[in-house]
């Protein structure tokens, strides 16, 4: 059986980028549909409900924040920003509104293919080892419903807050989680200001689940922004 070409809404002002995305995805097989401003977008994705959006957060018409939040008022698959800005607070403001990943400018596309195959994997359910509340990762289980972590078969004995923390990020494979949004997740709205608590328990969660703590292979930090556990990719 062949397997359902995924949608995506394309929305970039610059038509030369424009036409390059399109030309790339089409070329590995997803079906995208273009717009040049904010509010074509919009009418794009409420027309089409794609699989996924990619968007450019310096639109002519309304500014790419803004256009997540509204979006975000309904739409519920991932959103992938590609964007010039480069500076940590940008990336951060993005993933905070309602974006899942946030690629900047100039970009491999072989990176962007990885990150959309992620993101898709995560939107179908698809993922191997997610089956049954169940997580694998390498020699790296998590079998949430028994609330068990194991390596190489062998228990990994977790403190109740090490595992929220561990399951917070494999529950959402490949996407970049913020500060904020692990620190509301995992110890409440009343800590988000409160970063060292993520430091202290990502050095202890790594010590127990990472081969060489040091050089992480799963539990990646993106440097001034948040963490992601790492995708098969």
């Amino acid at each position: 059986m062949t397997e359902p070409v995924a949608g995506i809404v394309l929305i970039e002002d610059d038509p030369q980028i424009r036409r390059f995305l399109v030309a790339a995805l089409e070329i590995h097989g997803y079906a995208p549909h273009e717009a040049a401003t904010a509010a074509e977008g919009q009418r794009q994705v409420t027309m089409r409900q794609p699989d996924l959006v990619i968007l450019d957060l310096g639109l002519p018409d309304l500014a790419g924040l803004d256009l997540i939040k509204r979006l975000r008022e309904w739409y519920t698959r991932p959103i992938l920003v590609l964007s010039a800005r480069t500076q940590e607070h940008d990336k951060v403001a993005a993933l905070d509104c309602g974006a899942d990943d946030y690629l900047t400018k100039p970009f491999g596309i072989e990176e962007l293919l990885a990150r959309l195959r992620a993101a898709l994997r995560h939107l179908a359910g698809q993922h191997p080892g997610n089956a049954g509340g169940r997580i694998e990762a390498g020699s790296l289980l998590i079998d949430a419903a028994a609330r068990r972590v194991l390596k190489q078969g062998t228990d990994v004995h977790l403190t109740p807050r090490e595992y929220q923390l561990l399951l917070a990020l494999a529950s959402q494979r490949g996407k970049v989680l913020t500060h904020r949004q692990l620190l509301r997740e995992v110890w409440g709205p009343a800590h988000v200001e409160s970063p060292h608590y993520l430091r202290i328990y990502m050095r202890a969660l790594r010590a127990k689940i990472e081969d060489d703590p040091a050089r992480p292979r799963w539990l990646l930090t993106e440097i001034g922004i948040g963490y992601r556990f790492a995708d098969d990719d």
